[in-house]
Formats: C-alpha cells, sequence, structure tokens
C-alpha cells in the first residue's frame, strides 16, 4: 500500500514535454520564433523527492523486521535496523522513479540569439534542424 502511495506521489509532478499543455496553458496566445538548432545535450531531469519512498520504506522495513525477528528487545532492535534499511532503499527507489531522461537543445534565433531549452526528450533534435520555441507565461518549449 505505501509503495502505491509512493508511486503515485511520483507520478504528481508537471512533466516538462514539449508535448504535454496543462489546462492552464491552453487557449493562450504563444509567442512564436524560429530558429535552428546549435547543439543537444542529454541530460537528466530530476523531480525532486517527496520523502515519501523514504517514509513507505522504513515503515515496511520496520514492521517487516520487527514482527518476524526475534522477541522483546531483539524485536525492537530488529525493527529499528529493518525501518532504517528500508527508509534507505525506499529513497533510492524513490530518486530513480524521479529522474528522468531530458535534452539540453540551445537554439539560434533567426535574429542571431542563442537560447537553452530543457525540455524531457521524448523527440529527437539534431544539429542543424529548423525548430520552433513556442512561449508562453515564462514556459517555453522547442518543436519541429
Amino acid at each position: 500500500m505505501a509503495v502505491v502511495v509512493a508511486s503515485l506521489s511520483a507520478c504528481a509532478v508537471a512533466p516538462t514535454s514539449n508535448t504535454v499543455y496543462r489546462t492552464n496553458q491552453t487557449q493562450n496566445e504563444q509567442t512564436v520564433r524560429m530558429g535552428v538548432v546549435e547543439s543537444v545535450r542529454e541530460v537528466m531531469i530530476d523531480k525532486g523527492q517527496s520523502g515519501v519512498g523514504t517514509v513507505a520504506g522504513a515503515a515496511l522495513g520496520g514492521i517487516a523486521a520487527g514482527s518476524s525477528i526475534g522477541q522483546g528487545n531483539g524485536s525492537l532492535a530488529a525493527g529499528i535496523v529493518g525501518a532504517v534499511v528500508g527508509g534507505m532503499i525506499g529513497q533510492h527507489v524513490e530518486s530513480n522513479i524521479n529522474n528522468r531522461k531530458g535534452l539540453e537543445i540551445t537554439v539560434r534565433l533567426d535574429h542571431g540569439e542563442m537560447k537553452a531549452i530543457t525540455q524531457d526528450a521524448d523527440e529527437v533534435f539534431r544539429q542543424g534542424d529548423r525548430v520552433r520555441l513556442l512561449s508562453n507565461h515564462g514556459v517555453t518549449r522547442v518543436t519541429h
């Protein structure tokens, strides 16, 4: 149950894809600028950690170890060790779930200015590609 909650909370962060629009981004005028891709660099996008993985792992580890190992003080000690180990595992799992591949795309606009935009790696961009930069309320995305 706790793992399911941790997984669902990891999905709550807004995507940085050029193909995903939030409701408040629709039916708004966007500024369109044209340019050419100068370079593309693979990056990792870290959505951050909510702490749910650590807490869920600690709870599961503490319960599992405490209820199955020893009695009395031995059970308590096993529960503490299980909670620490479970918390570390939960934090690692949440960290891996929350990282995804991204691209840093550097574009030379038609008037010569350079811009770099980082977004999800869900579209292929190559040096020399003609692209559009779509901007609205501080959010810019690169598309073909």
